[in-house]
């Protein structure tokens, strides 16, 4: 199984956008897949269900810190080099679909509410997340070998 298929299967067996993308590298980024879920399962929803940026990306942008991101502001250049990390997965994620909003991506108006859809089959096929999760994982998948073997 790759690590998209592994993502989307944790989408579909109930874990939300962010947790499904991180609980994916989680042989990576040494976090068991407990720790996975409760850390990026704030970012759900667009963060917290407010349908703001997508919680796949997010997803992305906590594997990259766990992996990569700086841990000491005084390191000059840390900042801007881990940034440019995640700008990179962002816009390739954004290139490919348009956008990095949740709202966008579901075209949802929906009201702002907690409570998050119940998970049936008429889910699924409404909604394009489990191939949003997918894609973000395979997006990570490129950025971290580029971190491994730079240019």
């Amino acid at each position: 199984m790759t690590r998209g298929e592994i993502a989307e299967s944790y989408f579909r067996s109930g874990y939300n956008c962010a947790q499904s993308v991180v609980m994916a590298f989680s042989d990576l980024t040494g976090l068991s897949e407990k720790e996975s879920a409760r850390l990026a399962s704030s970012f759900g929803g667009g963060l917290g269900r407010m349908r703001e940026v997508c919680g796949a990306v997010s997803g992305m942008a906590i594997v990259l810190g766990v992996l990569f991101g700086y841990d000491d502001p005084r390191v000059q250049g840390a900042a801007a080099a881990h940034y440019k990390r995640v700008q990179s997965a962002a816009g390739a994620f954004q290139s490919q679909n348009g956008s990095i909003v949740c709202r966008t991506l579901l075209g949802d108006g929906a009201p702002i509410r907690s409570v998050p859809d119940e998970r049936t089959a008429e889910y699924y096929k409404k909604r394009p997340c489990p191939e949003l999760v997918k894609m973000a994982a395979e997006i990570l998948e490129k950025e971290i070998e580029k971190e491994k073997s730079p240019e």
